[in-house]
């Protein structure tokens, strides 16, 4: 069953332009079926694999065949698994510049890509992430009704925020994986999310590093794991795991490479009063998180909900392309995630329950500083607005992240 990505319809936009559209990602992602599903609604197209070894050993060693066999004539080409083609970029741009067919090509690790293709191609390619599901995307596929009266209304009654709550509940334990999301049942789900872990991640990181065994990486995640929405503590991460400290930071650029995690880097103006370096690392996917500490207890359960709740706005605005970072004074003072965009600064502030619209010290503390135009406090429930001087902040509940990322300002 096909889950309708919202990516599909940037690559829409993008059909009758010649350059080139790349589709990165995690594996497990969906790439081949967003793929196969866009190449369904075109004619004139042909989809491959470099799977295919024949296919692909043609490709690298005899270029004029490949196009005679798999371009010419055509208007589309679509080449799955392309990380494959060792320096395949130079071939890219032969068929690009000689012959007249849209190409898409996915792959499943930004430096392969960055390094076999995109320095043949400047200007020639689009590169686009395909991440697991966004919550919109999950919701969307789940409850489509639910989904447009999400995004539609501006205040939200009780009762669906109730409902919304239940898919989001779900959604911050098992994550956004595809084959996760068609699961039938929790054990179905855990059983995927097990083999995403053990077959595809621990198996494309060993074959990216050529490591003899993965115990020290099954320890450095472990410990990220645990250690969600904190200081990085590099002395920690690398006395934890057995790594020294030039292959810890080998590791976490694989980590971040082949979309697991990914930083939140501080928000600073003032390096004599606030933190300038020191990141916080979130994972892209809640449930591949949980399926490292193995722990899939129902959220209102969790010690661990602040933690998880945090994770999923990351990942959410992460997923959108927005740069996410974190405000704190070396004085104790912070605010979870700080957007710019466009010149503007908004704080977002996570918590896990609120029933009233009360703002800690530091968030009115950032506010005094930095005088945003709006600011949002995130919870399960909750909605209200209120002024801090003549500015406006939003109280909404979590899953309401989208509305955010779409910096939607007339919200009530």
């Amino acid at each position: 069953m096909y889950i309708e990505r919202f990516l599909e319809r940037k690559i829409e936009k993008y059909l009758h332009r010649k350059e080139i559209i790349a589709i990165i990602g995690a594996r497990q992602c969906g790439k081949t079926t967003l793929m196969e599903h866009v190449f369904k609604k075109l004619k004139n197209a042909k989809f491959i694999s470099f799977e295919d070894r024949d296919i692909l050993e043609l490709f690298i060693k005899d270029i004029n065949s490949f196009v005679d066999l798999y371009a010419k004539d055509l208007n589309y080409l679509f080449i799955d698994e392309f990380q494959y083609a060792k320096d395949g970029g130079k071939q890219l741009k032969y068929i690009y510049d000689n012959y007249k067919i849209k190409i898409f090509i996915s792959g499943s690790s930004s430096s392969e890509l960055s390094i076999q293709s995109v320095k043949y191609l400047v200007g020639r390619i689009f590169i686009l992430n395909l991440n697991p599901l966004s919550f919109g995307e999950y919701l969307n596929y789940k409850n489509k009704k639910i989904y447009e009266i999400q995004i539609k209304d501006k205040i939200l009654s009780p009762p669906i925020i109730k409902e919304i709550n239940k898919y989001y509940k779900e959604f911050a334990i098992y994550g956004g994986y595809p084959a996760v999301v068609l699961s039938s049942d929790k054990e179905e789900k855990e059983e995927v999310l097990k083999n995403i872990f053990n077959t595809y991640f621990l198996k494309e990181i060993k074959e990216i590093l050529q490591l003899p065994e993965d115990f020290k990486l099954s320890k450095l995640i472990k410990i990220l794991s645990l250690q969600i929405g904190g200081l990085t503590n590099y002395n920690e991460l690398s006395t934890g795991s057995g790594f020294d400290y030039k292959e810890l930071l080998k590791y976490l650029n694989v980590l971040k490479k082949t979309f697991i995690c990914f930083e939140c880097l501080p928000f600073f103006k003032n390096k004599k009063k606030e933190l300038v370096k020191t990141p916080k690392i979130y994972f892209l996917d809640n449930g591949f998180r949980n399926i490292v500490i193995k722990n899939f207890q129902p959220l209102e359960n969790r010690t661990d909900i602040g933690e998880l709740n945090e994770n999923f706005i990351a990942s959410e605005l992460t997923k959108t392309g927005i740069d996410t970072k974190y405000w704190r004074t070396k004085a104790g003072a912070e605010v979870d995630f700080i957007i710019e965009k466009n010149g503007e600064i908004i704080p977002i502030e996570v918590k896990s329950n609120l029933t009233n619209s009360k703002i800690t010290r530091s968030y009115r503390n950032f506010l005094d500083e930095y005088k945003p135009e709006k600011g949002y406090v995130l919870s399960m429930n909750f909605f209200n607005q209120i002024k801090i001087g003549k500015y406006p902040i939003f109280f909404m509940p979590i899953f309401n992240i989208e509305k955010i990322t779409k910096f939607d300002l007339n919200l009530f």
